[in-house]
């Protein structure tokens, strides 16, 4: 009785949804600041310094493994990519406002693919002694007119278990760099005030291959496809995702409305293109590419991670393109999301449609304008000018190039 019923509400709920859509425009351009954000040109507002560091800290590591291109985080190789050759770039340090330095931090993966951060710390500090000695700008604010991009599970404390992370924290030396991370959770000591909160790197030629015609009947009321329970690395259960995920397969493994399975199938594209509502549950980390494919495909993403900060939230308007869903509110999701009115669920598919608001979670090659690489250098831009108290006064000395855990002090 109650499997027909979810069933019956389902229907009567996307007949009324086909109907309401016919009446609507097919896209909604963002009201007020954000969308004036989202459309920024950062052109002509920040010069940026790219150092130019011998290969092994980047380029060699590439030709090593080239799945790096293709990985969650291969945003810190396309950035710089991107910085060669994009107009913010100065060849003249003295004019720049902001220095970057291209390391390659995540490209060390397992035969699986998984990325191994227990190399990082020490390629960063190799990295930071070059350029201090051999540039006078880091000693000048002690990298507080630096900007790193550490796309790691826990940004730069460098480790994919968060109790791990939370007791390295972040790098002693990157405390005064502006971090560029997908890491986001509100006070939480892996992610610094003034950091940029970005979306992990998702193929933007594979998805744009795998549209489907916009007419398409979103016939799936919600889905995911992915780990319920991690049994490799907790096999007791109940820390992975804390808890979170576990919770969704017990209480929605039979549920009509619910197309949910840890099969990844060859279709997950064009599914999730079906699909009203998608499912974007914390993992190890509270963030996923699950996020950037949701907003591309047009579905809602339901975000369930407490806390999360999500990338470019002063231009993206999450609160109005999504539904947030508490952790501890997982077993009520039926009623949550059966309970909001068509009108508001097509409100956010005609902000999800707008071409602005998918252009700036992908970082496609060659960069378009809005992108992430441009919203990276939007959120930048907005850092400056730089406080006159981030110069150091000669002599003067803030960070401590020997604290953190003495494996980090070995060299790299």
């Amino acid at each position: 009785m109650r499997k027909w019923f979810w069933g019956f509400l389902f229907i009567a709920f996307g007949f009324v949804c086909s109907i309401a859509t016919k009446r609507n425009p097919r896209t909604e351009r963002i009201s007020g600041s954000a969308g004036d954000v989202l459309e920024d040109d950062p052109v002509g507002r920040l010069k940026v310094y790219v150092y130019e560091l011998p290969s092994k800290y980047n380029k060699k590591i590439l030709q090593k493994d080239p799945r790096c291109l293709s990985h969650m985080f291969a945003a810190e190789i396309y950035m710089h990519r991107f910085l060669l050759s994009s107009p913010v770039r100065t060849l003249n340090p003295e004019e720049a406002d902001w220095f970057y330095t291209p390391i390659y931090a995540t490209c060390d993966l397992t035969p699986t693919g998984l990325p191994l951060p227990f190399k990082s710390p020490r390629m960063v500090r190799s990295a930071i002694q070059l350029i201090s000695s051999s540039w006078p700008y880091w000693n000048r604010t002690e990298g507080a007119d630096h900007f790193f991009v550490v796309p790691h599970d826990f940004g730069a404390c460098f480790h994919y278990q968060e109790e791990k992370a939370i007791e390295r924290g972040i790098l002693p030396i990157l405390q005064r760099a502006t971090l560029v991370q997908t890491f986001g959770q509100r006070n939480h000591v892996c992610l610094n005030e003034g950091s940029i909160t970005i979306p992990p790197y998702a193929p933007p030629q594979k998805m744009q291959a795998r549209q489907i015609p916009l007419d398409t009947p979103r016939s799936i009321f919600v889905y995911f496809r992915g780990l319920f329970y991690d049994v490799n690395n907790d096999p007791e259960g109940g820390y992975y995702a804390r808890g979170a995920r576990a919770a969704v397969w017990e209480n929605f493994k039979n549920n009509l409305l619910f197309d949910i399975s840890t099969e990844h199938p060859t279709t997950y594209y064009e599914d999730m293109q079906r699909a009203i509502f998608c499912l974007c549950p914390l993992g190890w980390a509270p963030w996923s590419p699950r996020l950037v494919e949701a907003v591309v495909f047009g579905c809602i993403p339901v975000i369930i991670a407490d806390d999360i900060v999500l990338p470019f939230a002063d231009a993206i308007p999450w609160e109005e393109i999504g539904v947030f869903v508490a952790e501890e509110d997982v077993p009520k999701l039926d009623t949550i999301l059966t309970s909001i009115p068509p009108e508001v669920i097509l409100r956010k598919q005609r902000l999800l449609a707008n071409p602005s608001m998918k252009r700036a979670m992908l970082f496609p090659q060659p960069a378009l304008p809005g992108d992430a690489f441009h919203q990276i250098l939007n959120g930048l831009a907005r850092k400056l000018p730089h406080q006159k108290s981030i110069y150091l006064k000669p002599g003067e000395k803030i960070l401590n190039w020997t604290a953190g855990p003495v494996g980090d002090l070995k060299p790299w």
